[in-house]
């Protein structure tokens, strides 16, 4: 439970800092992205891997370079949802895969999680 707690809270900090860092995207508040990445989880678990098998030639042809366009979507999707969190574009949403997923592993790798 402790390591839901604190993946929870570093990537509630990671969505935070990626709105801070790129203009495309707005989080009200830092209890909005604790709600996003609520949210991302979700479709990471139940959205994710269906968009997977649907689009597997393209992730295996791109060598899984796909997959983060796949991360983009759900990025997307759940901006769609969530009120107080927007993404300008899909190339925002984009960039904010790239970022979230590069932080989210940095982060994971520093703290041993």
């Amino acid at each position: 439970m402790l390591r839901f707690l604190v993946l929870w809270l570093l990537n509630a900090g990671i969505v935070y800092l990626a709105a801070h860092i790129l203009p495309g995207i707005t989080v009200n508040s830092f209890w909005t992205a604790l709600i996003v990445s609520l949210a991302l989880g979700l479709v990471n678990i139940l959205v994710r891997p269906l968009l997977i098998v649907l689009t597997l030639p393209a992730v295996i042809l791109t060598f899984g370079l796909f997959l983060l366009v796949i991360n983009a979507v759900g990025i997307w999707l759940v901006s769609s949802v969530i009120p107080g969190f927007q993404i300008a574009s899909f190339w925002d949403a984009l960039l904010a895969s790239v970022l979230i997923s590069a932080l989210s592993t940095f982060g994971r790798w520093l703290l041993h999680v």
